[in-house]
């Protein structure tokens, strides 16, 4: 497996869990502390931490920490790599689904003039 296809396939990973997902949207509005984005869940602070090192781990977040504060700052750069690659399996598969289109469009004209 390439190095790229490692980094999408850990970025999917992150993104399929709603706790990791929600992270990524309060990051949107800005930086934040760990103890801010973990106020909304209900779950013990360890088990948040596992899902933030999951997320620094793809490259989604990266944190900073000063004096006892830890916090965490959005990187988009991994949710534009999965955006190119859904844009060009979208491309491939209209593409595909076009032709398949053409084909049967092709065996009716066939078989309407039997």
């Amino acid at each position: 497996m390439t190095n790229y296809q490692g980094r999408l396939n850990d970025t999917f990973r992150a993104l399929a869990d709603p706790t990791r997902r929600a992270v990524l949207a309060t990051l949107t509005a800005g930086p934040a502390s760990v103890s801010d984005l973990a106020q909304p869940f209900d779950m013990a602070l360890p088990t948040f931490l596992q899902h933030l090192k999951v997320l620094e781990d793809c490259g989604l977040v990266r944190s900073r920490k000063v004096g006892r504060v830890r916090t965490c700052h959005l990187k988009p750069k991994p949710l534009a790599d999965a955006e190119d690659w859904i844009g060009a399996q979208r491309t491939m598969w209209t593409k595909r689904l076009d032709q398949f289109d053409d084909y049967l469009k092709l065996l009716n004209a066939t078989e309407t003039r039997k």
